[in-house]
């Protein structure tokens, strides 16, 4: 079994030495997402919510690109930069997971994330047996 890398247009290009996503077998490894719209590479400003909506369209692409889905997330890291929005990005979350099926989170306050961004996720998928 070797890595496979896994690359779509349809999120944003690394901005350093790492890749959207490497797959291991049926696990996917997604980067951390910010909220960088892939069309012009270029941070989307709006509220914390347009910013979670658009980092897990982001997360969806990659997903998609190595033919998965937000059902096949095990796990996710949420960063953020202010505590306070925990409830404005649940609610945004809750539209991507649905609470039965939810995957395994943690959500943390960080001092800084790349770009200044307010959010950024990381997720583990796994592709369901065939």
């Amino acid at each position: 079994m070797a890595k496979k890398i896994i690359k779509t247009e349809s999120a944003p290009a690394p901005v350093g030495p790492y890749n959207q996503a490497t797959q291991w077998g049926d696990l996917l490894f997604i980067s951390g997402q910010i909220a960088i719209i892939p069309e012009n590479n270029t941070i989307l400003e709006g509220t914390i919510e347009e910013e979670t909506h658009q980092v897990l369209k982001n997360i969806g692409a990659i997903l998609n690109a190595a033919g998965m889905d937000y059902p096949d997330v095990l796990k996710c890291s949420v960063f953020v930069k202010d505590m306070h929005l925990f409830g404005r990005i649940n609610a945004v979350y809750a539209e991507y997971f649905g609470e039965d099926t939810a995957p395994a989170r943690e959500l943390v306050q960080v001092s800084a994330l790349p770009k200044f961004v307010n959010i950024e996720i990381s997720a583990i998928a796994a592709k369901k047996a065939s």
